[in-house]
């Protein structure tokens, strides 16, 4: 069995044991996207799920952890983060191949491009606020409350990741890349002084990875939490920022050369201070580093992706172009720190 489809006979058994009021004949659709954890549509009758997969095959160790992702979105349901219901959670791969869970599915919008042409600029402006805002009330969440307190190892958050990621990097390397080297040399001796802060972090939280309400600039739900932990809340920042600086065109949705003022999205230093009036922060420090962390992580996970695809057990269609993004990225890292 594939990453790309799913055994419908054995899935529908245990979806009617463990899913409340389940009825009706089974079917499932992949949602397009995702180069990790494969996504579906489930519909049963007159009601519909969510099924989120960890894929099958052999896997980067610590990597595709969807029983982390149901844990942290069931921990959130009463928080001021928005996020799914979840349902029910399977760790026994014979069911379909590998661990899986089952969660609520929403009816909303998701958008791609950050330029977000298809709004208004009033419309735009709003998306924004709302991103800042729910970002904040992310970061905001206090652990032992939720339950997440354990979610992860505390403090030393940038030490933890750029070591964790330098092995996940290495054990996906099929070429050698001096801008990678540069950047595993230089992340471990500029970690800030203040690596012992801890919150809950996303991860990966990015336009995409947000789903809106139908018609209104409102977030409705979080999604993707694969990533998550407990860690520094200026990564989560510095990773949506991180993604506006990458090029347009080839499949890239970034945000390079675009006239932003005139688009009504604020610019970095706009949105940063906007995080940090919600947050109650006075400034950040230390942006360099943060924003070349982001760099070399996206292109160690992204580096997985490329692998995966070699390996021919990618989720994606798309994985092995977007593995050609790995030299472009660790190049992009470096340049932040230049001068340093």
């Amino acid at each position: 069995m594939s990453a790309q489809t799913l055994d419908l006979t054995t899935l529908d058994g245990w979806l009617r044991q463990h899913v409340p009021a389940f009825e009706g004949s089974l079917s499932a659709e992949k949602f397009a996207g995702g180069q990790s954890n494969p996504t579906f549509k489930l519909t049963a009758g007159e009601n519909q799920y969510v099924l989120r997969r960890k894929p099958p095959g052999q896997l980067l160790a610590s990597a595709h952890m969807v029983d982390r992702e149901y844990r942290v979105i069931s921990a959130l349901q009463s928080s001021n983060v928005p996020v799914p219901a979840t349902i029910a959670l399977c760790e026994d791969d014979s069911v379909i191949g590998s661990m899986f869970y089952v969660m609520e599915y929403l009816d909303g919008r998701v958008f791609w491009d950050p330029a977000l042409e298809e709004l208004s600029r009033e419309e735009r402006l709003a998306c924004y606020e709302e991103m800042n805002r729910v970002l904040a009330a992310l970061h905001s969440v206090d652990i032992n409350t939720v339950g997440l307190a354990d979610y992860g190892k505390p403090g030393n958050y940038f030490e933890r990741q750029v070591g964790r990621w330098t092995k996940q990097y290495r054990a996906s390397e099929t070429e050698t890349l001096f801008a990678m080297e540069r950047l595993i040399e230089w992340l471990p001796e500029h970690i800030p002084d203040d690596d012992g802060h801890i919150g809950l972090v996303h991860g990966d939280y990015r336009l995409d990875n947000l789903m809106w309400h139908p018609t209104e600039p409102k977030i409705i739900a979080v999604l993707d939490w694969e990533l998550s932990t407990l860690g520094h809340p200026i990564a989560d920042l510095a990773y949506q920022i991180m993604a506006w600086q990458l090029p347009r065109g080839a499949g890239i949705n970034g945000m390079a050369g675009l006239d932003r003022e005139s688009l009504g999205i604020p610019s970095d230093s706009d949105y940063i201070a906007t995080y940090c009036a919600h947050t109650g922060r006075e400034a950040i420090d230390n942006w360099d580093f943060y924003l070349a962390f982001c760099f070399f992580r996206l292109a160690a996970i992204v580096q997985g992706v490329k692998k995966r695809a070699l390996d021919g057990n990618a989720s994606n269609a798309d994985a092995a172009s977007q593995g050609d993004l790995v030299e472009p990225l660790v190049n992009m890292g470096v340049n932040a720190i230049k001068g340093r």
